[in-house]
């Protein structure tokens, strides 16, 4: 009877043994396709973010909208003066040349603000007032300041 006891025993041992293997097998399959899943997926959204910046790029809709630029137009001269140590010192020397007529002239020489004043006034272009316009809400109301809050608060204050 002792050796039908380990007998038994050992065969319980072997059952939980293979099915802890089964067990651990399936654990192991299912890991690997849930990672398979996973990469599949992440590609997926790669390629989407990919493709979504490359039609945020896409301008092609907005060249054909647009009028064609004529080509005779010129660009700006100043665009291509680059500047260089001798157009610098040349600048420069103008530019002391001209302060010191400045500085010399009479009218700079009695009232130093006004003249600049005067000179600004005569070489800038007048800059002309737009009238506020007032600004509807989303719904097309306009807006209402409540004015009972702003004088409470200056009523408080007097006393």
């Amino acid at each position: 009877m002792g050796k039908s006891n380990s007998t038994r025993s050992e065969l319980k041992s072997d059952r939980k043994f293979d099915k802890k293997v089964q067990f651990y097998s399936k654990v192991k399959d299912s890991v690997s396709s849930l990672s398979a899943q996973k990469s599949i997926t992440k590609k997926s959204r790669q390629q989407r973010r990919q493709t979504k910046k490359l039609k945020a790029y896409n301008l092609s809709n907005l060249l054909d909208s647009l009028p064609e630029f004529e080509a005779s137009q010129k660009p700006a001269p100043q665009d291509s003066f680059k500047v260089t140590c001798k157009s610098r010192k040349k600048i420069l020397l103008e530019e002391e040349e001209r302060l010191s007529k400045v500085r010399n002239h009479p009218d700079f020489q009695s009232d130093p603000v006004s003249a600049i004043r005067e000179h600004l006034l005569r070489t800038q272009p007048v800059a002309e007032e737009q009238p506020k316009i007032k600004k509807a809400n989303k719904n097309g109301s306009k807006k209402k300041k409540n004015k009972s809050k702003a004088s409470a608060g200056v009523q408080s204050m007097d006393m």
